[in-house]
Formats: C-alpha cells, sequence, structure tokens
C-alpha cells in the first residue's frame, strides 16, 4: 500500500521561508554498535512509499542492487541503503522508497520508515570531511539542545553513482562548446553542498573557459557576494561588474538556493545579476517553484554540454 506524502503546493511553499521536510529513516544497526541512526532525504526526491514488493534478481547486477521491482508497470533497479552504508538491518527489509532525482528514477530498500520533519536549513550543518563520502550534511532535529538527535543527509547522488555507475559525457573544450568569455575581470559564483557535484561543475567550467568562485553553501555564496559587493563598490564599480552569473544548487545546509536566489533578487545591489539553478530536483513543481523566486534559468544535473548551453542562453552569449 503506498503512504501518500504531503501535498507538493503546501512543500513548495516551505522554500519561501528557507525550511524543507526531510523523510527520516533507519537502516539498522551501526557496525560495531547496537545503535539505529536515523537518515534523512528530502522529501522532494521521494515519489512514494511502499511496503517491500516483489523483487526480481537480475544476473550479474552490480553490489548492493537487489534487483528490479514492478512498481506501476515501470521497472524500477532496487538499491540495498543498509548495505551501501554498512548498517545491519536486524528487522529485515521492510520499506521501500521509491525515489526521483538528477533525471532518473530507483528505488532504496532500508529498513523502516520513521516520519516526516519539518526543519529550517539554519539547523542542518555541513558535514564535509564526515560521513565518508555518503553525507551531505547533519539535520539537528530539537535545535541546538546537547541531547538532541541527530540526522545523517545521505548523498543519494554520490551513492547512486557509487552503485550504479553510468558513462558519463566526457567534460572537455569540446564537449561543452563554445567558450563563455565572461566580462574582463567578472566570475561565475558557484555554490553546491556535494563534494561529487563541485568537482563536475568544476571540470564543466574550466572547460567552458568560464572564471569561477567555487562555495559549499548558500549562506557561504550570499556571504562572497557581499564582499565582492564591498570590493566593488571601492572600485567604482558595481557587483555585477565582478560576478558575472551565480550557479546554485537548491538543498544546501545553512542557506538554500531557493533563499540565496530570492536575497539576490530583492536587493538592489545584486537583482540584476543573473542567477541559474542547476540541481538534481526535477519536475515542473520545482521548475515552476524555481520561476517564482526569480532565477533567471532552471538546468537539472549533470550534463557538462547542457550547462554550458544555459550559461551561453543566459548571459546572452
Amino acid at each position: 500500500m503506498t503512504t501518500a506524502l504531503h501535498d507538493i503546493e503546501e512543500r513548495t511553499n516551505l522554500t519561501g521561508s528557507n525550511r524543507f521536510e526531510l523523510m527520516l529513516f533507519r537502516l539498522g544497526e551501526a557496525p560495531g554498535t547496537d545503535r539505529r541512526e536515523l537518515f534523512g532525504i528530502n522529501v522532494f526526491k521521494v515519489r512514494e512509499i511502499l511496503v517491500m514488493p516483489t523483487i526480481t534478481a537480475i544476473a550479474n547486477a552490480p553490489a548492493h542492487v537487489l534487483g528490479v521491482a514492478n512498481i506501476r508497470g515501470q521497472i524500477i533497479p532496487v538499491i540495498d541503503l543498509p548495505a551501501v552504508v554498512g548498517c545491519v538491518p536486524r528487522r529485515g527489509l521492510t520499506i521501500l522508497m521509491v525515489t526521483e532525482f538528477a533525471r532518473t528514477t530507483q528505488a532504496f530498500a532500508v529498513e523502516e520508515v520513521a516520519e516526516i520533519v519539518r526543519l529550517e536549513w539554519g539547523n542542518v550543518l555541513a558535514a564535509e570531511g564526515n560521513g565518508g563520502g555518503l553525507v551531505t550534511s547533519i539535520a539537528k532535529l530539537d535545535g541546538d539542545t546537547e541531547k538532541g538527535r541527530l540526522v545523517q543527509v545521505l548523498d543519494v547522488e554520490q551513492i547512486l553513482r557509487n552503485v550504479m555507475p553510468t558513462a558519463q559525457e566526457a567534460i572537455t573544450p569540446q564537449s561543452v562548446g563554445a567558450a563563455v568569455h565572461l566580462p574582463e575581470g567578472s566570475i561565475i559564483l558557484a555554490a553546491d553542498d556535494s563534494p561529487v557535484a563541485r568537482m563536475m561543475i568544476e571540470q564543466g567550467l574550466g572547460a567552458m573557459g568560464a572564471p569561477y568562485v567555487m562555495t559549499k553553501t548558500g549562506q557561504e555564496a550570499w556571504d562572497r557576494l557581499q564582499a565582492i559587493e564591498e570590493e566593488a563598490r571601492a572600485e567604482g564599480k558595481t557587483a555585477h561588474d565582478k560576478v558575472a552569473l551565480v550557479l546554485t544548487d537548491l538543498e544546501m545546509p545553512v542557506m538554500d538556493g531557493f533563499t540565496l536566489t530570492r536575497n539576490i533578487k530583492q536587493d538592489p545591489r545584486f537583482k540584476s545579476i543573473p542567477v541559474v539553478i542547476h540541481s538534481s530536483l526535477t519536475g515542473t513543481a520545482n521548475e515552476a517553484h524555481v520561476s517564482s523566486v526569480g532565477a533567471d534559468a532552471y538546468v537539472a544535473k549533470f550534463v557538462a554540454s547542457e550547462l554550458a548551453t544555459t550559461i551561453r542562453q543566459v548571459l546572452k552569449l
């Protein structure tokens, strides 16, 4: 039986206040302990939750791929998420989370789904250097209390890339097309909390010949933008003279991409700077909301040639 998710319109409106909904689940006992830690995924990435259906094993499947399931006529690969993370599900794999992100549909087998919680991005901290590369951030469910519960927000894009690697488009000057020539002295300011996404963005912008500054959160990008504006003003210039375009992810700790975009477009100092949303959150609801906060364009992760085309279109090059 399908568990209905909250109304999309209501969830979308949360982004206007730098808030989001996180689906909490458990994967079993952590290695060497009897603790069943909480993990999380943005509700926007979850299509539906099912009691575990019949899984058909596939010959020569990648490690940690249990097989495929027939979900409403669609054949979907099923990933053993506890095995990927290293947990032991003492209660079995009872729940299937069907997800849609980064242009793909896949399902994750988990031990238990706990609840959906609403959080401010300010209560989500970057997990850089922690989590073995599989955790993007740590969410504090109970604010700053010392005994508050902590949730590991998984980098499901990285997990999918690890478990089911696909042939990636080579990121070269030839694959991205004509070079992007920015006005002299200006850069592209980029923000993304995922290490693998930052690496690919840096490769893409480098292949385009576009100078850039990379940041890890919306807050870091916002702080950097304000510092650049102060430098520009001291030189008798504007922020737009130094920042040709802002490229931002949506899901980021501290400040998300929706809030960053809205801050830029509502501030007279920055509103002329084009903003391109670059996200794995796909679908018409997300793309419509991107437009409502004032972004100039949206491009789904990650095809370097499409990113280059979008940047050229926005900059009218």
